[in-house]
This record gives structure tokens, sequence and C-alpha cells, in this order.
């Protein structure tokens, strides 16, 4: 990752901080940066990425306050046992309603959903491997690119 935190500094970019080897960047938008809206950081992102490592990347950009909200408002506040249950899919635009009845379709009481914003709550009690995200079944099915972290990361990503 500090090849990765390096592109992010190249891109003008302060106090960037880097968590676990998964691409989770903090840093803070000044100077020549700062004027630039969500769409446009995501694809100057993307595209330094994409020119740096020759991969190319689809990015998911959320601002501080937008993870603490996504923590204060948990559907699932209280009904998991442990962190490896509960898991947050970030979708760079909000999921279109036909798609998100097809997955609220498909729950069960061990595996629960909740879309808010362009966020996806995923309850898995049973957790990741045999459920609907460990099938691939929202990317690959419903077509609909996500990047999932679970909710100690998310803890972590606020605090960053």
């Amino acid at each position: 990752m500090p090849e990765l935190k390096q592109v992010f500094n190249e891109l003008g970019f302060e106090n960037v901080i880097t968590y676990i080897n998964s691409g989770n960047i903090a840093f803070d938008v000044a100077g020549k940066t700062s004027g630039g809206t969500e769409s446009k950081l995501t694809s100057q992102i993307e595209q330094a990425i994409e020119g740096h490592f020759k991969l190319p990347i689809r990015v998911m950009v959320r601002r501080q306050n937008a993870i603490e909200k996504i923590l204060k408002n948990n559907p699932f506040d209280g009904d998991f046992e442990s962190h490896k249950e509960m898991h947050v899919l970030f979708m760079r635009d909000e999921m279109p309603k036909e798609k998100e009845l097809q997955l609220l379709e498909k729950q069960t009481e061990d595996e629960r959903f909740v879309v808010r914003g362009r966020e996806i709550y995923c309850h898995l009690r049973l957790g990741v491997a045999d459920s609907l995200l460990g099938k691939g079944f929202i990317e690959k099915k419903l077509k609909v690119p996500v990047t999932g972290r679970n909710w100690r990361t998310v803890q972590k990503l606020a605090d960053l």
C-alpha cells in the first residue's frame, strides 16, 4: 500500500492514511483538489491508479461524515452478536428500485439486507461464504458494482 499512498500524495491529497491491504484510504482534499466534486475525485483517482498500476479499478469515495452516518444508521444495530456478521456494501450510485426488490426477495432470516442511499447493509448470521454476497449475486446477477467492508473495518474508517 505504500505505492498507492504515494499515488494519492502525487494527486495533491493531504494526510493520506491507508488501512489494511484492501484499498481503504483516508485523505484530506485541499488546495487545487479541494473544489472537486465526488465524481471528479473518483475519476481522478481511477485514472491515476490505472496509469500507475495498469489496472482498471472502480473507486468508491465517501466523505468522513458519511462514514459516521453509516455507523449511526445501521438498521441491524443490536441484532448481531459479532462484527463478522455485519457488512456494508458501498455503491457508486443508488441501486435502482427494481434491483433492490430483487435483492430483498432473496433475503432470509439468516441473510438480511437493507438498502439506504448508496449503501447496502448486510446482516449475515451464517457468514459470507455461502451468502448471496459470497456468491457474487449483487455484482454478477444484479450487475451492481459494489465494494464491501465488514463492520469492524467501517468502524475503523470512521476513526481515520
